[in-house]
């Protein structure tokens, strides 16, 4: 049985080709390929390649300047952050939730608009592994083409679960039977209609949105559309902590808000969603609000 797409790169020592995450004493990290013959050079010295080609990973290697690395293999949070980028590139944390909360399982169908960089279809890729499907949709080509070189060159190859489209996800959507949908994207209520003709019954539709104003609109068009359970919106933040001895305490510096996450599940066909009771605010949507669609109800959101 062949190893799955891009396994091999994950373990063993190192080879030529494979990508080295060095650390310095004071934390800092270097991402380099490794090529036969070639060295490594800092402002502190350098060392050869040769030094790392056949060594275990987690190897320390000692520049000219008597100054010592740790080589890693890069995880890959770590590799999201320092890919080329086109557009802004989704996250470890909120691509994290997403695969959590989007239920994203071995094997789904899962559609995908709004390629940016390739972050997010390659941690889906992953998820979803050989025997899944991905087809995502890029309006950009040359946001398509940066997208998919960071994913093939993180694997190590071209997915065969993996589809690029360029073009728009509702002038374009042909799936069907797709079990997750995730849009990141600036105007995702655009696509609903599309989407909930593709998604099965009980299918997730994930939305990663970056402001209030389009959480607020995507939350009400969802509702308004009338095929999704009720939407759930949340953001999520990371603080690290400083642990030394009896010194605990939080960092002074925290990965803070990156953006709106909202799931919603796709009800059976023509089933109606059952009154959700809440209570909104006094004066929430005001007196002559209609809808998402109005133009009382969409002021102020384009």
């Amino acid at each position: 049985m062949s190893e799955p797409t891009g396994a091999a790169r994950r373990r063993g020592p190192f080879k030529v080709g494979d990508q080295v995450q060095l650390t310095d004493p004071k934390g800092r990290h270097y991402t380099f390929t490794l090529e036969a013959g070639k060295n490594f050079h800092t402002h502190k010295g350098s060392f050869p390649h040769d030094e790392l080609i056949g060594a275990p990973e987690g190897s320390v290697v000692r520049t000219t300047g008597n100054v010592a690395y740790l080589a890693l293999r890069p995880l890959l949070p770590d590799y999201v952050l320092s890919m080329p980028r086109g557009a802004a590139v989704v996250y470890p944390k909120d691509a994290g939730q997403i695969l959590a909360f989007g239920d994203i399982f071995p094997g789904a169908r899962v559609v995908e608009a709004g390629v940016g960089s390739g972050s997010l279809s390659t941690f889906l890729l992953r998820a979803i592994g050989e025997q899944g499907m991905l087809h995502s949709y890029e309006r950009r080509e040359d946001f398509a083409e940066i997208a998919q070189q960071n994913v093939e060159r993180y694997f190590g190859s071209p997915h065969p679960a993996w589809q690029l489209t360029v073009g728009d996800l509702q002038d374009n959507l042909s799936d069907t039977d797709v079990d997750r949908v995730v849009l990141d994207m600036l105007a995702p209520w655009e696509c609903l209609e599309a989407v909930s003709k593709a998604l099965v019954p009980g299918g997730i539709l994930c939305a990663y949105v970056a402001t209030t104003t389009q959480l607020s609109r995507t939350v009400e068009s969802i509702r308004e559309i009338g095929c999704f359970a009720e939407p759930q919106p949340w953001e999520s933040m990371i603080r690290n902590w400083h642990v030394e001895g009896l010194a605990v305490r939080p960092d002074h510096r925290m990965i803070g808000h990156t953006g709106f996450l909202v799931t919603a599940r796709r009800l059976a066909d023509g089933v109606e969603p059952p009154v959700r009771r809440r209570r909104p605010s006094k004066g929430a949507y005001g007196e002559d609000y209609d809808g998402p669609g109005s133009r009382s109800g969409s002021a102020g959101r384009d």
